[in-house]
């Protein structure tokens, strides 16, 4: 299996549509990533759960899941579950965010998650951010959003028990959850790591992806 490394990696951007939805989506990838590039910026928005015990929960995980990194954290208060009526806000607010950033590497819902809220933002990720390469994390709850998948993050025991840890100890108002648990995390990602010849993984989905073998110039995007 071919292995693909970015060649940089300055500014991520992570999109939610929960609080608590990246760190279990991408949460061995932050703590890699952010690990591997010292001081990268992170900017991070999520659509629900502003001025609640869910914000300070998820302002303090992702403190704690992008060691090093300039995070930027933005959470809103759109009604959970209700975003398919809010489409437009949800679509303004995306549209304002890409007007001051530009990331080289996007996490979002991925396509196809039957949860109304994560296939709102998954299907208007691509709408605003067109040119950017976008990693689809998966959520796995009792709807049974675990789907076909083409890329694939290793990740080390160390880190999965790392990100287990920091999942129960940042998100307490979740661990009544009959999915919150280690069992169900390290399930998934002993799955995934079968798929990809590796012990533990985090998978995620992409819909398109540039490959090149020398740096491209004058290449228009949108040709």
């Amino acid at each position: 299996m071919l292995s693909l490394v970015p060649e940089r990696v300055d500014r991520i951007l992570l999109l939610g549509a929960h609080c608590d939805d990246i760190a279990i989506g991408a949460g061995g990838a932050l703590l890699e990533l952010c690990r591997a590039h010292p001081g990268v910026a992170v900017s991070a928005m999520v659509l629900t759960g502003g001025g609640s015990l869910r914000e300070e929960e998820e302002r303090s995980a992702l403190a704690a899941f992008c060691p090093g990194a300039r995070l930027e954290l933005t959470v809103l208060d759109l009604p959970d579950g209700r975003l398919p009526v809010r489409w437009e806000r949800a679509k303004l607010v995306l549209e304002e965010l890409r007007a001051h950033v530009d990331p080289d590497v996007i996490f979002a819902p991925a396509p196809g998650d039957t949860h109304p809220d994560h296939q709102v933002l998954a299907e208007l990720v691509p709408t605003v951010f067109r040119d950017h390469l976008t990693l689809g994390y998966e959520m796995l709850t009792w709807g049974g959003d675990i789907a076909r998948v083409n890329v694939f993050l290793p990740l080390a025991e160390p880190v999965l028990r790392e990100k287990i840890t920091k999942l129960h100890e940042h998100y307490g108002s979740q661990r009544d959850r009959n999915w919150f648990d280690a069992e169900a995390f390290g399930g998934i990602a002993r799955a995934r790591g079968v798929q990809c010849r590796a012990r533990y993984a985090e998978a995620f989905h992409v819909s398109k992806l540039l490959l090149s073998v020398a740096p491209l110039s004058g290449v228009d995007p949108a040709d």
